[in-house]
C-alpha cells in the first residue's frame, strides 16, 4: 500500500489533485460554517447550478470557463442574496427560477458552440485528477481572498449569522454583509466545482461543517474542524478512487456522507454516556 502511494505521488496529476483537495477543503471549512449556521444551503445550491451559465459562456466565447463560472457565480450570488433579503414572500421560488435559468443558459451556449466538448462532464461531476497547475493558482488566490474577507469582517459576519436583529440595532450593515457572504459562497462554489462538480458541490460545502456543529459551538473552532474534516474526506476519497478506479468526485462525497453518518452515531453514543459519567 505504501509503495503504491509513493508511486502515485510521483505523478504530477496526483500532486495537483492533493493540493486542490487541500485548498478546496480550507475554503469549504471557512465558508461552509457560515452556510450551515445561516441555514442557506438552498442558496448555495442555486449559486452552484447557476454558475453553469458562466461555463457555457466560456465555451462559446472561447475563454477559460473557470473565469466565466466565477463571474456568473458572483452575479447569481448577489442576485439570490438580494432576493432572499428583499423578497420575503416566495423567495425560494424566485431562487429556484434563477437556479434553472443559469443551467439553461449554460446548456444553450454549449449547444451553440461548435466542436467536441471533451471536458464538459468534469464540470458537472468533478475531475480532481485533471486539475492543472494554472487552476491551482486561481484556487490559491480565491482561498487568500476568502480568508482576508472573513478575517476583516469576522465579528460582523458572526453578528448577522446569530442575531441579525441585534446587528441592525448596532448599525451593522446587515444587507451589505449578507451580499458579501453569498459572494464568498460563489467563489467557494467555483473551487469545489473543480473537485466534485456542480451537482455534488452542496455536499462538500456543508457536510464537514454539519459534522463540526455537533461537537463545537465556537465558529472559529468550527472552521478549523470543518477544514480538517474536508481534507480527510477529500484525501480518503481521492485514494479510494485511485486504487479502485472510481469516479473521484462521487467517491469523495460518498466518504463525506459516510463520515456524517458515523458522526451521528458517535454523537448519539456520547450524549448517552455523558450523563452517566458525570
Amino acid at each position: 500500500m505504501l509503495e503504491a502511494i509513493h508511486t502515485a505521488l510521483r505523478f504530477e496529476f496526483m500532486q495537483n489533485a492533493l493540493m486542490a483537495g487541500i485548498l478546496v477543503s480550507i475554503a469549504c471549512g471557512i465558508i461552509g460554517s457560515f452556510v450551515v449556521v445561516n441555514r442557506i444551503v438552498f442558496i448555495s445550491g442555486g449559486i452552484a447550478h447557476a454558475a453553469y451559465g458562466g461555463i457555457g459562456l466560456g465555451y462559446f466565447f472561447q475563454f477559460n470557463p473557470l473565469f466565466g463560472a466565477i463571474a456568473f457565480s458572483l452575479i447569481s450570488a448577489v442576485g439570490m442574496g438580494l432576493v432572499e433579503r428583499k423578497t420575503k414572500q416566495r423567495s425560494d421560488t424566485i431562487i429556484g427560477v434563477m437556479w434553472a435559468l443559469g443551467m439553461a443558459i449554460g446548456i444553450i451556449f454549449i449547444d451553440l458552440t461548435p466542436g467536441y466538448k471533451a471536458d464538459l462532464m468534469s464540470y458537472l461531476f468533478g475531475s480532481i485528477l485533471t486539475v492543472p497547475r494554472t487552476d491551482l493558482m486561481v484556487m490559491l488566490g480565491l482561498d487568500v481572498l476568502i480568508f482576508i474577507l472573513v478575517v476583516s469582517l469576522y465579528k460582523e459576519l458572526v453578528a448577522i449569522s446569530f442575531d441579525p436583529v441585534f446587528a441592525t440595532t448596532r448599525n451593522i450593515p446587515v444587507d451589505y454583509l449578507y451580499l458579501v457572504l453569498v459572494a464568498a459562497i460563489g467563489l467557494t462554489v467555483v473551487m469545489v466545482m473543480q473537485v466534485v462538480g456542480l451537482i455534488l458541490v452542496i455536499a462538500l460545502l456543508t457536510v464537514p461543517a454539519a459534522i463540526s456543529t455537533q461537537f463545537v459551538k465556537d465558529i472559529k473552532q468550527m472552521m478549523v474542524l470543518s477544514s480538517l474534516f474536508g481534507i480527510i474526506f477529500t484525501m480518503t476519497g481521492l485514494w479510494f478512487s485511485y486504487f479502485f478506479n472510481l469516479t473521484s468526485g462521487a467517491t469523495i462525497i460518498l466518504v463525506s456522507c459516510g463520515g456524517y453518518l458515523l458522526s451521528l452515531g458517535v454523537k448519539a453514543y456520547w450524549d448517552r454516556i455523558a450523563p452517566s459519567s458525570s
